[in-house]
């Protein structure tokens, strides 16, 4: 029997399928696999890449946050924010990048000094450098941000 999945965040539905054999995710303390009949669990999710495997393929999402539940081959994630890697828009993550690390190394005319809140600066960076990766490594679009 293959897993139901649920991803929403809070202003969408972003994927259901009830035809996953095999679920990785990017929990909190490393990555997780799920697969048909596994014991309860519920986790805190960090951001990374998810990939949902199913007859028809693979299908990668970027995570950011949030919580994932599975009961009874019912997986749910609340995630603070998803997207399907064909979503990501590869300039727009390059130009959030490009403006987290201008930020947290002052380099931004835009923020007065001691006004910058870091953790969003540091999350901000995350997230994009995040969505960068998994778009090269899903494309086919050359080495990944980390490896430079």
């Amino acid at each position: 029997m293959p897993l139901t999945l649920s991803i929403v965040t809070a202003q969408r539905t972003v994927l259901e399928r009830g035809d996953v054999t095999k679920l990785v995710v990017p929990a909190l303390e490393g990555q997780i696999t799920l697969l048909p009949s596994h014991a309860a669990l519920m986790t805190a999710l960090g951001t990374g890449e998810m990939i949902a495997t199913s007859p028809s393929g693979v299908e990668a999402i970027a995570i950011h946050g949030g919580f994932l539940q599975i009961v009874h081959d019912q997986v749910s994630v609340l995630a603070d924010a998803a997207e399907h890697v064909a979503q990501i828009d590869l300039d727009r993550a390059e130009a959030a990048r490009a403006r987290a690390e201008a930020r947290l190394t002052g380099r931004d005319p835009g923020v007065l000094q001691g006004g910058l809140d870091v953790l969003r600066a540091q999350s901000a960076l995350q997230r994009s450098i995040t969505r960068i990766n998994i778009v090269r490594r899903r494309r086919g679009t050359g080495v990944p941000s980390g490896q430079r």
